[in-house]
């Protein structure tokens, strides 16, 4: 599918909204970098062929623009009270990011969104918030307050998912449980944050891709995909794996790392509420991965083809294996 002029150039005015963001000198610089970075998404999430995505950029503007608004607010509030300020801030960027308690419009946006906005949403859309929230770790209030929200993140993204049906939900929910491992990453050092969000963002967007070229968006539609190849169905399920942090595919390696950073700053609480939402997301990953494999339904003549990712197998093999190949590169971090 080509990318039309019109796409394209929002793809990179939001690219440099970003950038602009995470490279501001002010508050002000990083509140002009998130607006471009939100009206350049605005138009990208709306699609003809879906009915729902004009709702869903409503709800993400009106969100959005929220939280811009509380960040204005929090700027003049530096004048006012200059220790309540950063907390503002950090409630804004909560907010923005989509973090529990402020995850309620998270999986709604996405739900009346495709796979490749999705995949927009879950890794683009975090850096510039997260990268900010990093500036503001030196206050005690925030710094006591990411704490709260990564116990949150991490129990609402496990439980939310296990009832849901929708894959995008459940992608969402995903996403909010590995929210709670980058907020912790964040409060140890910004190379932890980049190198576990670097491989985060590798593994959802294979998994997005293979559900994009199937055009899977229901759980239903997982049972009765008798076309699929058996390979594309091995694929899946260690994509699956390998998001959830299961040893020893390459999603655990950045988890054992930040596992041992936490343990050497005495996280231990969030460390173990981490640890067992982990446990608990792994059950709707398995959920989706052995239902594709193992159930099967009659084959319909009348069911449309689907897109085998023929191209991209060689490659998301790789990324989702290449860490039992040469774990002595992350034992050395």
């Amino acid at each position: 599918m080509l990318i039309s002029p019109s796409q394209l150039m929002f793809i990179s005015s939001l690219i440099s909204g970003t950038i602009l963001s995470i490279s501001a000198t002010s508050w002000f610089g990083a509140w002009a970098g998130l607006e471009l970075n939100l009206l350049s998404f605005i138009p990208l999430i709306i699609s003809k062929n879906n009915q729902y995505s004009s709702e869903s950029a409503l709800k993400y503007f009106l969100i959005q623009a929220l939280g811009s608004a509380i960040i204005i607010f929090s700027a003049s509030l530096m004048l006012i009270s200059p220790n309540l300020a950063p907390l503002c801030l950090a409630l804004a960027l909560f907010l923005k990011l989509g973090a529990s308690p402020f995850h309620f419009w998270f999986p709604q946006v996405m739900e009346g969104m495709n796979w490749i906005q999705s995949i927009v949403l879950m890794t683009i859309q975090k850096i510039a918030p997260m990268l900010l929230l990093s500036y503001l770790t030196h206050s005690y209030l925030v710094t006591s307050l990411m704490f709260n929200v990564i116990i949150l993140s991490a129990m609402v993204g496990a439980v939310g998912g296990i009832n849901q049906t929708m894959l995008r939900k459940i992608m969402a929910f995903s996403s909010i449980n590995h929210m709670a491992w980058m907020l912790s990453a964040i409060l140890i050092s910004e190379s932890m944050w980049t190198m576990y969000f670097a491989f985060y963002s590798l593994m959802s967007s294979s998994v997005a891709l293979i559900f994009h070229f199937q055009q899977i968006f229901h759980f239903s539609q997982i049972t009765s995909n008798n076309a699929s190849p058996l390979l594309n169905k091995i694929l899946m399920l260690l994509s699956l794996l390998s998001l959830g942090g299961l040893p020893p595919f390459t999603g655990f390696f950045p988890k054992w790392i930040l596992i041992q950073e936490m343990i050497s700053s005495h996280f231990f609480i969030p460390l173990l509420v981490l640890l067992l939402s982990t446990l608990i997301s792994l059950y709707y990953y398995l959920r989706i991965s052995i239902s594709a494999l193992v159930l099967f339904s009659p084959k319909s003549k009348w069911s449309s083809p689907q897109r085998s990712p023929s191209l991209f197998t060689p490659f998301m093999t790789f990324i989702n294996l290449f860490g039992l190949f040469i774990p002595s590169v992350f034992i050395m971090f």
